[in-house]
């Protein structure tokens, strides 16, 4: 009897160690890796948590870095088989992580491209190629026109420009000169290496009657007519005798906003949040300046989360489902309370409460008007455009002179670019 139970025992030991290491090889870790930013960091350990108590069996390790050593950091460690399943990038870098083998298609199963055709807003379908999405973003992002409600009042002005003209208008009662005629108040703030490169392309180019490009943004065609209006708009604002801006004023467009030294600041919904911890800074925020016909036009961009090529077998199949769930309306709700960017989806971000919202409202119904530019190489494109300004007002070239070389220089940068790949 006691050789009988022993034996029992000893079978029932077995089976639970069997049973233990079996669930042990069950389970799987993936690691997800995004650059550092506290209110994004905040937001994915709430969708983390969220994940792994849907999916026990599934871990999920965070890594962040700094931004200026974020892709650095990417690009080593997945062809060395280390690092992220899941990993974060700005839309623009989708033509350097593909062609560097750093990232693998989604599953057309797990992601019917014609779903999320139907499913997201249209901005997204950059990250389409064929029958397959390569990336998906869990947030996107639009321009406003942010406003200092302090010195509105102080110029005893009602509210914000609805148009281009009154932007102007309202600009040149709220900036002001010392006797030198040096800017020490602007009304508004100016400068290519901000938002204003986007705000120039997809929304003044078009406002003014033209396309920015043509052939799926491989042909530059801001080189027109429209370019030259829209171009000579944007200079004029920051005129040193009559502008209402100024190139360089405090060195940064949004630190002159923030300081109380400017009155209009264009910008992302990402700037939100540090606007909300700016102490003493009143502010609110309105829709992008139409025409004086009431003609729209906005940017929008995006980082998304792809899976990687690091990514195989059972942790690839955790990295789809943990894709799923970073993708889904819930995950872009909590995205939106947390961050501040906007739903990637119109069934979250046009719902009444979201579209009406006085903060998040104006930037979530600029996407309805939104284009995305396809960049491959978003920092050079946008340095063209600043030297284009900088020629003007360093070089003294014409508008058209400018235009002219700017067009010429970017044509070169996509050609070369896509003659490559």
């Amino acid at each position: 009897m006691e050789l009988t139970r022993l034996k029992a025992f000893a079978t029932a030991a077995v089976t639970g160690t069997s049973a233990l290491f079996a669930s042990s090889a069950q389970a799987v870790e993936i690691e997800y890796w995004q650059y550092f930013f506290d209110a994004r960091v905040t937001a994915m350990e709430q969708l983390i948590e969220n994940f792994e108590a849907a999916n026990p069996d599934i871990t999920v390790k965070m890594t962040h870095f700094p931004y200026a050593d974020y892709r650095t950091k990417v690009a080593a460690a997945i062809p060395a088989g280390e690092g992220p399943d899941v990993v974060q990038l700005f839309y623009g870098w989708l033509n350097d992580y593909k062609a560097a083998e750093l990232i693998q298609p989604l599953p057309t199963d797990a992601f019917p491209a014609d779903q999320i055709d139907a499913e997201f807003f249209p901005m997204v379908a950059a990250m389409r190629e064929g029958d397959a999405y390569w990336a998906l973003p869990t947030a996107v992002r639009s321009l406003a026109l942010f406003y200092n409600e302090r010195l509105f009042d102080a110029a005893g002005i009602d509210g914000p420009p609805d148009t281009l003209d009154e932007l102007v208008e309202l600009g040149k009662m709220m900036t002001k000169r010392d006797g030198a005629g040096n800017l020490t108040q602007a009304g508004f703030t100016i400068g290519m290496t901000a938002q204003d490169h986007h705000w120039w392309r997809e929304g003044l180019v078009r406002q003014f009657g033209g396309d920015p490009y043509l052939d799926d943004y491989k042909t530059v065609n801001y080189n027109s007519e429209a370019g030259a209006k829209a171009l000579e708009f944007y200079v004029g604002l920051g005129n040193p005798e009559d502008g209402i801006a100024g190139f360089g004023f405090m060195d940064e467009p949004q630190a002159a906003f923030k300081a109380g030294r400017a009155a209009m600041h264009i910008d992302g919904s990402f700037r939100i949040g540090s606007l909300n911890k700016t102490r003493g800074l009143k502010w609110g925020v309105t829709e992008l300046p139409a025409t004086a016909d009431g003609l729209k036009s906005n940017y929008s961009s995006y980082w998304v989360n792809a899976i990687t090529t690091k990514a195989k077998d059972e942790k690839y199949d955790a990295a789809v489902k943990f894709m799923q769930y970073v993708t889904s309306d819930e995950a872009m709700q909590i995205w939106l309370d947390v961050v501040g960017e906007l739903p990637a989806k119109p069934s979250v971000g046009l719902t009444d409460a979201n579209a009406s919202n006085e903060v998040f409202g104006p930037f979530i119904r600029g996407l309805e008007n939104a284009n995305t530019t396809k960049f491959v190489n978003e920092s050079a494109q946008r340095q063209i455009m600043v030297d284009m300004v900088a020629r003007i007002n360093l070089e003294g070239a014409s508008v058209a002179e400018a235009l002219a070389e700017a067009a010429a220089a970017e044509q070169k940068l996509l050609d070369d670019f896509y003659a490559a790949n």
